[in-house]
């Protein structure tokens, strides 16, 4: 075993070898056939993201990416987290959706923030599983899940010098009160890009995330909710 420690001072013993971890290696393959063979719409910023998102996992695999085993850990909103599962086995990403259940009691829920309004605390959180803080190791890629609850607001944010790809597999949502995504459906933030997330009443909403940047700020993203604009007087 060998030890990796973050910039935030937490020490990750290496255990195994992502070929070792089939189950988590069938996962991320399904990540890699979603970058390389789902649709850019045409998009010249879509179509390089997804070029580096394919590239950068691509690499991990290569190079059989170390393993860190963690403690599983559940929030309030994975009480939804089967009936997103189930839902994302009907439809375009049944794939996705089989084996990410395939590996459901290992995953560390979390809220990113230090400080998480109650409100959102009860009805969101994510996972991450390749990247500073995933299962799989890499300082070159965040890949992970965000699920929400029925009828959920996620304040406005931005990322900075993080750009970000969200891949709906279950449930519906839009973003920025602009459309309504359905499972499949790739949406694309750039640096600095602020934008809203709300999801439909009745089911919740489980999206795969991608976030491309560099190593120290894919470390130590600084995560922080903007602050509410004040509405003209």
């Amino acid at each position: 075993m060998t030890t990796e420690t973050t910039d935030d001072a937490i020490a990750f013993e290496i255990d195994a070898q992502l070929q070792d971890r089939p189950d988590w290696l069938y996962l991320l393959r399904e990540f890699e056939a979603l970058y390389r063979h789902g649709s850019a719409g045409g998009s010249k910023a879509i179509r390089a993201h997804r070029k580096k998102v394919r590239d950068r996992l691509s690499a991990s695999i290569a190079k059989n990416a170390g393993f860190v085993e963690r403690a599983p850990a559940e929030k309030p909103v994975t009480a939804h987290f089967n009936r997103a599962l189930d839902l994302g086995e009907r439809g375009a990403m049944q794939g996705m959706a089989r084996a990410l259940r395939q590996v459901r009691g290992r995953l560390v829920w979390e809220y990113g923030y230090e400080k998480v309004p109650p409100a959102l605390a009860r009805k969101y959180a994510y996972c991450e599983v390749l990247g500073p803080r995933g299962p799989v190791r890499s300082d070159k890629l965040i890949l992970g899940f965000v699920l929400f609850a029925p009828n959920t607001t996620y304040p406005q944010h931005s990322h900075r010098e993080i750009e970000e790809s969200y891949i709906s597999v279950a449930g519906a949502w839009s973003e920025n009160n602009a459309a309504v995504y359905a499972p499949g459906s790739l949406i694309l933030n750039r640096s600095g890009d602020e934008h809203r997330i709300t999801t439909g009443e009745l089911d919740p909403c489980l999206l795969a995330y991608a976030w491309t940047g560099s190593s120290e700020r894919l470390t130590a993203p600084g995560m922080k909710l903007s602050a509410p604009r004040r509405k003209p007087g």
